[in-house]
């Protein structure tokens, strides 16, 4: 049996090498998107998640399809900022209401009582109303959700199937990037909603208001 060269030992060494230095890179990648993912509401993810694989055809698209995965991606984008909006309340009668904050007030979504009655068991929702940092954390959602679909890998070659190297290594860093983003901007600016298919949408009955 001929005895492997020398160039040849090191190329091997090189590609085993470079393999092993991209694996944990890109384990951080994944643990760091489906930390990402916590901050996004449940529904827009599970939406996300379910229809992209049809629609990016698994990565090879055509023309219909890549139309089909950016229409995806407008409209999970645009839920996520929207469903930031949302909040919820235990109301006087004990019973958990969800609504969206607007810059004159709070519209709720399922009262069914009286309205002359609306006051009574709301109380005063000024403190459910549009603030300035609620402009922040949507535009946060819509930034980690766009994170965390760049980051998919169907996406990737739906979208850059031409892709060199530099572009494929934004593409894995980026979620690195908008985590730590992400965290800071929590930390300065924290949010104390509970919205619609969030995780922290669970409401003590003794919290019936936003400090």
């Amino acid at each position: 049996m001929a005895a492997s060269s020398p160039s040849t030992i090191i190329q091997v060494e090189t590609k085993s090498a470079a393999t092993l230095s991209a694996a944990p890179a890109s384990n951080k990648t994944l643990a760091t998107v489906a930390n990402l993912a916590q901050l996004l509401p449940t529904g827009t993810v599970f939406a996300f998640q379910a229809l992209a694989p049809s629609f990016s055809n698994r990565g090879t698209c055509d023309a219909t399809s890549r139309t089909l995965t950016l229409a995806l991606i407008a409209l999970c984008a645009a839920s996520a900022a929207l469903f930031s909006l949302t909040d919820s309340f235990t109301g006087r009668d004990g019973r958990q209401y969800y609504g969206l904050a607007t810059r004159g007030g709070f519209y709720v979504f399922n009262y069914d009582g009286d309205d002359g009655a609306r006051d009574q068991v709301f109380g005063d929702l000024k403190p459910y109303w549009l603030r300035a940092t609620d402009y922040v954390h949507a535009f946060l959602a819509v930034l980690v959700f766009m994170t965390v679909a760049f980051s998919d890998g169907m996406i990737q070659g739906c979208l850059f199937p031409a892709a060199g190297r530099s572009e494929m290594e934004l593409l894995v860093n980026l979620p690195l990037g908008a985590g730590v983003l992400s965290t800071l901007v929590f930390l300065v600016f924290p949010t104390r909603r509970r919205g619609i298919g969030y995780t922290n949408a669970a409401v003590a009955k003794d919290d019936s208001h936003h400090a």
